[in-house]
């Protein structure tokens, strides 16, 4: 697709929305968007959950709105997204630099921006893949090496032939 041309992809599947997902709203006043949230996933609080979620969607005006990014640190899973959503373009105080550099100092890395609306862009955050937690990227080992094996039809180390008779 040309950068020039709109994406037609649905919002949530932008967004990285899968059904069942935990999803944490801060900040944000868009009833329409908690709507759309709800044809996906039940499991919505607005403010800091109870334990650990899949999604936060951060609404951040200033700057100074950004400095709450590092207490979210403990609100999502190791593989879980924060998403800052903020005014488009020039328009607003908050620069793409200013999210960036207020995710690093977290500990989050940008990987990917969205549309989020006609007025406003989505940044999402997430933990540097060294700083996921051991016991997680094991499992993601442990899963990779079942799918090459199931993939591939190996089990193993491929037997050596030896040399010998035909």
């Amino acid at each position: 697709m040309r950068p020039d041309v709109a994406s037609t992809r649905p919002l949530l599947d932008k967004l990285g929305v899968k059904p069942g997902a935990k999803v944490a709203i801060v900040n944000m006043n868009d009833d329409s968007f908690v709507a759309l949230l709800h044809t996906r996933t039940q499991d919505i609080v607005k403010g800091k959950p109870s334990t650990p979620g899949d999604l936060v969607f951060f609404g951040a005006e200033t700057p100074q709105d950004l400095s709450r990014i590092s207490e979210m640190t403990d609100w999502i899973e190791p593989s879980g997204a924060i998403w800052v959503i903020r005014t488009k373009g020039g328009r607003d105080a908050l620069r793409d630099t200013d999210v960036i550099a207020a995710g690093l100092t977290a500990g989050f890395v940008d990987n990917k921006i969205a549309s989020f609306s006609d007025t406003h862009g989505a940044m999402r955050l997430v933990f540097r893949l060294r700083d996921r937690p051991r016991a997680l990227r094991q499992q993601r080992a442990g899963v990779a090496r079942k799918h090459s094996s199931a993939t591939t039809g190996e089990r193993g180390p491929t037997p050596t032939r030896r040399p010998g008779p035909r």
